[in-house]
């Protein structure tokens, strides 16, 4: 293991002090216990406040600002965070219209985030993102995993609240962002969590994980690695196939926005490559991708692969994509 580390212990700690320093002007950093929050809080709008595992960076607290997140908790690497964290972030931002748990569909974070909405004496609802099309259920989770669909959740939704939507609205349009989502990932090699010092899982330098998962859980099939052409068109067809169980109508030219998101370890010219072939994959079916980020915005540390997410757009879902948004890691018209 090569990183950049003093005690593997204080990484957290370090990584979060450092974020805090580099955006002091977007953000607070808090300990004991530990949770992320924007520098001024509007307690008049509805809260939006995730979290989950470090790793994952910059989900959740490089996301948070205006049009996002008013709130992040991280728990330690792949670990999930503390209802105590929650409950602190909660009371620290003190929501007179409520507060909205926007949670990864992953078993430790879904049991924590439901005891932190019984103890908070704070009105409440959550939104369960759950967009990976890979497996249905895994080591980590009962269902879907909640993968790159995170962040165009807290974009739209957020984009709701910071308009003065109620809480009600803000989960129905959470819930139908999350339903037009949905993802799939390839690794070509494994994480290394820093305290355990060597590779979550062993994979052959010829081989893929087709379907991995942000953990570096199995995915649905390990194979020989092939040209990234060959490989997008299986996560295209896997998405769409997704998209078929859920029963989402696609006709001719239906809009999309893509995230080619890499995990970590992958060059962003290999993410363009990634998009460039996606796009004649998807131009095939004579659907339209009008939206688009590339880049790192959900890893899995060190991870060497790339997901694709797709997200069926309508109207609502589009206006609320566009409007401004100014976080440590998403930026535009503000």
């Amino acid at each position: 293991m090569k990183k950049f580390l003093n005690n593997p212990k204080n990484f957290l700690k370090e990584s979060l002090s450092g974020l805090g320093k580099a955006h002091q002007n977007l953000l607070q950093v808090h300990f004991d216990p530990t949770f992320v929050t924007r520098k001024s809080i509007n307690s008049d709008k509805v809260i939006l406040v995730s979290g989950g595992g470090s790793g994952h960076e910059p989900l959740h607290a490089g996301f948070i600002g205006h049009g996002m997140l008013d709130a992040a908790c991280p728990g330690h690497v792949f670990t999930s965070p503390t209802p105590d964290q929650m409950m602190a972030a909660v009371d620290f931002c003190k929501p007179n219209k409520g507060a909205l748990f926007i949670v990864k569909n992953y078993s430790g974070d879904v049991m924590n985030f439901e005891m932190a909405a019984e103890m908070t004496s704070y009105e409440n609802a959550t939104i369960l993102v759950n967009d990976d099309a890979a497996v249905i259920d895994s080591s980590y989770t009962t269902g879907k995993r909640g993968v790159a669909g995170t962040v165009i959740v807290e974009k739209t939704v957020g984009s709701l609240a910071e308009n003065g939507g109620d809480l009600k609205s803000c989960v129905d349009l959470g819930n139908e962002v999350n339903q037009r989502c949905s993802s799939i990932g390839v690794a070509l090699s494994s994480c290394t969590i820093p305290e355990a010092g060597k590779p979550t899982f062993d994979i052959e330098d010829d081989q893929i994980e087709f379907g991995v998962g942000i953990h570096g859980e199995p995915g649905r099939r390990r194979e020989q690695i092939r040209p990234a052409q060959t490989i997008v068109k299986d996560m295209i067809e896997a998405i769409i196939e997704d998209f078929k169980g859920k029963n989402l109508a696609l006709s001719n030219n239906t809009e999309l926005l893509m995230i080619v998101n890499g995990f970590g370890g992958t060059p962003i010219s290999e993410l363009y490559l990634i998009y460039e072939n996606a796009c004649e994959i998807l131009s095939g079916y004579q659907l339209n991708v009008v939206r688009s980020l590339v880049g790192n915005y959900t890893t899995a540390l060190d991870m060497e692969g790339a997901s694709v997410t797709l997200c069926v757009l309508n109207d609502q879902i589009k206006n609320h994509w566009d409007t401004p948004v100014h976080t440590a890691s998403l930026r535009w018209g503000a």
